[in-house]
């Protein structure tokens, strides 16, 4: 019957693939054909246990499974663990520019089912919260696109969810437009926690889209931090390597 449905859909509302522009005839899957989408495939490189940097040598952690990559170890960040299962290219990017950009909502079922790819890596954790945008990014946007993952990553791993804990106070430039340098310090103190002692000794899972010099999430993850928060383990979809 779904099939049935699908096809239904396909023939009254027929919507091209983003990625090869045949039909995308998935009603769960918009914008999007199935073969083009199984294209996406997790990092097989070796990661850094912290940040989740993938190495370029994959015998990098063969004989020290805890050997951490260089920034980590210049300077360690503020969460504990980084989970980013895809690279930010080719297909998923190109979803994620519709999802985040274009107002591609619909976009979000499918990205946590890859975002959950590596769910049997992720630590128990107590509250699942996600990088809040300011104000006047979210009118802008009309909708937080961390959130809507965070929600159905929540839902998946049954896991409340925190809407409001975590809150940005600062509105800074758009990461993309910044280097390595200028990301950190464009989001100093732009995040702040409300109602701080419901946050002691709690494990967070924060969440957002992508992940690039981690400057965002590491901010937050301070300030979590400050807050009394016992662990801070980051999943994001996608980094960009």
């Amino acid at each position: 019957m779904p099939d049935l449905w699908d096809r239904l859909l396909s023939w009254i509302y027929p919507m091209d693939c983003a990625g090869c522009q045949g039909p995308a005839s998935d009603r769960l899957l918009p914008s999007f054909c199935r073969p083009c989408w199984t294209t996406i495939r997790p990092i097989e490189n070796s990661l850094c246990p912290c940040c989740g940097r993938p190495f370029d040598s994959p015998l990098a952690l063969a004989h020290s499974p805890g050997h951490l990559c260089g920034p980590c170890r210049e300077s360690p960040p503020a969460f504990d663990q980084a989970l980013s299962p895809y690279r930010y290219e080719g297909l998923l990017e190109q979803a994620i520019h519709l999802y985040k950009y274009r107002k591609h909502p619909s976009l979000a079922g499918p990205l946590t089912e890859l975002m959950l790819v590596w769910r049997d890596r992720i630590p128990p954790c107590d509250l699942v919260l996600a990088v809040p945008l300011h104000p006047k990014r979210l009118r802008m946007r009309e909708f937080n696109q961390a959130l809507l993952l965070a929600d159905r990553v929540a839902k998946r791993l049954a896991l409340p969810l925190s809407l409001d804990h975590l809150v940005r106070v600062r509105a800074t430039l758009p990461q993309t437009e910044l280097d390595r340098k200028e990301r950190a310090g464009n989001v100093r103190r732009a995040f702040a926690v409300q109602r701080k002692p419901e946050l002691v000794d709690r494990r967070v899972l924060l969440v957002d889209d992508v992940m690039t010099t981690g400057a965002t999430v590491n901010e937050c993850a301070k300030e979590l931090r400050r807050a009394g928060v016992k662990s801070v383990v980051v999943l994001t979809l996608a980094r960009r390597v």
